[in-house]
């Protein structure tokens, strides 16, 4: 393929008025940034970082033009990297692809091998990317949950945001692994739903969020995987029992809460910043490995998947920042 050949890309432009715009737009190789490894991309996904790339007031992106999509996975068709051949098959979320470096919403992306995953055996790369940022962040929250001494018979354990990526994700690896599930949602109509991706339990947001006066409160969680954050984290804190944990990896409810050291001092709780961008390349593997494996989410990935094509992005996106997305969403970018 030569550097001029046109593909299709979908890029955000700022426009006059200081206003963003996102449309496809014929692309060449030429445009894309450096990097070593250059991938046909065949899918990548939808998280609410990238609603937030398609809006000024979401402070993610740092220069126009700009094509987002935090995920990518597809084949190698070039690579100058020692560790990717042509022909490989590859994943790619983190280090701030479709954030400072052009993203996954392109049939073409150009990257650093160094950033790249080799596609585990037991996952099809459709299924990595409906797996993608979110399906990670669940799964190294889960981690977190596991090597803080986290037992199937200390359940329940609480997910917040539970219809989103990350919490359905959460919610599927816990089920899968034994756990009782306790999935908090602000859209009651999806509890079937809720139960057929895993939850044992479903309760409202409402009573998650409100529930517990003073510092401390009845201890209903072993532990608890919240994307969410916000002031709802506070009021979760003060239902963990004694030596349980809390997974946040989120920010959705708001980037401050309001707590006391009374959970962590006298019930000896410990809580846990998930960071799924500059996650240790051993570790990553190691996850992406246990996500093809033994944590693999049949249930999400069964249940919760929908395809869309790169024209549908506009509306995705406003959808996932209005917080009208259910499970989770894969765009199909090779023709």
């Amino acid at each position: 393929m030569r550097a001029d050949t046109p593909f299709q890309a979908f890029v955000l432009r700022e426009e006059k008025d200081g206003g963003v715009r996102g449309g496809i737009e014929p692309w060449t190789l030429d445009q894309l940034p450096e990097g070593d490894v250059t991938v046909k991309v065949s899918y990548s996904g939808v998280n609410y970082k990238d609603g937030l790339a398609s809006i000024r007031e979401g402070k993610i992106v740092r220069k126009y033009p700009f094509i987002p999509g935090i995920d990518l996975a597809g084949t190698v068709v070039t690579s100058s990297h020692p560790d990717f051949q042509p022909g490989d098959k590859v994943l790619c979320t983190g280090y701030e692809v479709g954030v400072s470096h052009d993203g996954g919403y392109s049939e073409y992306a150009r990257v650093r091998g160094d950033w790249l995953v080799p596609l585990p055996s037991g996952l099809l790369v459709r299924e990595a990317m409906a797996i993608g940022t979110a399906g990670f962040t669940a799964a190294l929250s889960v981690d977190a949950l596991l090597r803080s001494g986290l037992r199937p018979d200390q359940s329940p354990v609480l997910v917040t945001g539970a219809t989103g990526g990350v919490g359905s994700f959460a919610v599927s690896i816990l089920s899968r692994l034994g756990y009782h599930v306790t999935a908090a949602t602000g859209k009651p109509d999806v509890a079937d739903w809720l139960r057929s991706v895993g939850a044992s339990e479903v309760v409202s947001r409402d009573e998650v969020a409100g529930s517990g006066k003073g510092a401390l409160s009845d201890q209903r969680w072993a532990a608890a995987v919240d994307p969410v954050g916000g002031a709802q984290l506070g009021e979760i804190l003060k239902h963990v029992k004694y030596g349980g944990a809390v997974a946040v990896s989120g920010m959705t409810g708001g980037r401050s809460f309001e707590s006391s050291v009374y959970p962590f001092i006298l019930r000896g709780v410990s809580l846990f910043g998930i960071d799924s961008v500059y996650c240790p390349m051993e570790r990553r593997t190691a996850i992406w490995s246990r996500l093809a494996n033994e944590w693999k989410p049949e249930q999400v990935l069964a249940h919760g998947i929908a395809e869309y094509n790169l024209d549908q992005l506009p509306e995705l996106l406003h959808n996932i920042l209005q917080g009208k997305a259910i499970g989770r969403s894969v765009i199909v970018v090779e023709k």
